[in-house]
């Protein structure tokens, strides 16, 4: 079932060429020129209906270069598209990321449009846990507060105390001043974290498809070939993985990193489309890529931001009970480090 139909496709005019033109010399030397054709009228309508509109862009880190550098109006990881989510004036927002950042948007902001161009923008971390597996933990264990990954859907938020992303997990464990807490659903975050603090956490094992698929021994070849090499991984892969590593963070602190050390050559050990945003930054840096790529992102094109521009798709819309309920846990997480 196609849940995206095109109903209109802009043409490449001189003048697409030439209001794209600036956007294009940044990325000559990762787009080639016949895809250029193809992504710069739609770029232009993009832009020229987001400013009619009052509508604004959300982009992950992890979209294509012509949506990251093209279309965006606030680019960033989960952290940052949370709190920029609380600052935007915009009548209507888009999400271009995956469904549970659109939710997280929407409870930001119960009273606008938060629009995803795609349905099945999905996520499976967020897939791997349910509200009722979250009430089991507790039931399990008494007392004990909850610490949810912001992968989560809204109703597992509902369920959970404060949630935390990447960047900050250590930091929104130990805010709770608690020897013991819960952490779902990232079970490779959890071990991280668990080697980072002094705060005991009982885990579930929910993993990102993307980043469990990368392993210590494709590092050591990566070594092998490249000799001397900046390895830098995020979290969420596996311990093997994370040993080999040079550096460790998010994704906001992997190009923050980068950009601190410029090594000559560096691989980014998470989604392959973040290497190609950074090297937008860092032209003197070379990217090795190793690409796993993330099929839910995926779903996310520029046709597709269009169509929801001009048909206001899809929608996102919580339960208020749950959305309520959800918005506490993700507050709490916001107000860590300000």
């Amino acid at each position: 079932m196609n849940t995206n139909p095109q109903i209109f496709k802009p043409e490449y005019t001189p003048e697409v060429q030439r209001i794209t033109e600036p956007v294009y010399e940044r990325l000559r030397d990762i787009i080639p020129d016949i895809e250029w054709a193809v992504h710069a009228p739609y770029i232009a309508a993009i832009n020229k209906l987001k400013v009619e509109m009052n509508a604004v862009l959300l982009v992950h880190n992890y979209q294509t270069p012509e949506i990251f550098h093209g279309v965006a109006d606030f680019v960033g990881d989960s952290l940052a598209l949370a709190r920029k989510a609380t600052e935007v004036d915009a009548e209507v927002i888009v999400q271009c990321g995956v469904h549970f950042m659109a939710e997280t948007t929407k409870i930001l902001n119960p009273d606008k449009t938060v629009l995803i161009p795609d349905l099945q923008a999905g996520c499976s971390l967020a897939a791997s846990i349910t509200a009722e597996d979250v009430r089991g933990m507790r039931d399990r264990n008494p007392g004990i507060p909850v610490v949810s990954y912001v992968n989560t859907t809204a109703e597992v938020k509902a369920e959970t105390d404060i949630c935390c992303t990447s960047a900050n997990a250590v930091e929104v464990v130990e805010s709770l001043g608690t020897d013991k807490v819960i952490f779902t659903p990232d079970g490779y975050l959890a071990r991280y974290v668990a080697a980072n603090t002094d705060v005991n956490l009982i885990y579930w094992e929910g993993a990102c498809e993307v980043h469990e698929r990368f392993t210590g021994e494709e590092l050591r070849d990566y070594r092998k070939n490249y000799p001397g090499i900046h390895v830098i991984a995020h979290p969420e892969c596996p311990p093997d993985v994370l040993e080999e590593a040079d550096f460790v963070g998010s994704t906001s602190g992997m190009i923050k990193h980068v950009g601190e050390v410029r090594p000559r050559q560096i691989i980014m050990i998470t989604e392959c489309s973040m290497s190609d945003n950074v090297a937008v930054e860092y032209p003197d840096v070379e990217f090795i890529r190793p690409c796993n790529l993330c099929p839910y992102m995926k779903t996310i094109t520029l046709p597709k931001i269009l169509d929801a521009l001009r048909n206001k798709a899809y929608r996102v819309e919580i339960d208020p009970e749950i959305a309520a309920r959800a918005r506490g846990s993700v507050e709490r997480m916001l107000e860590i480090g300000r």
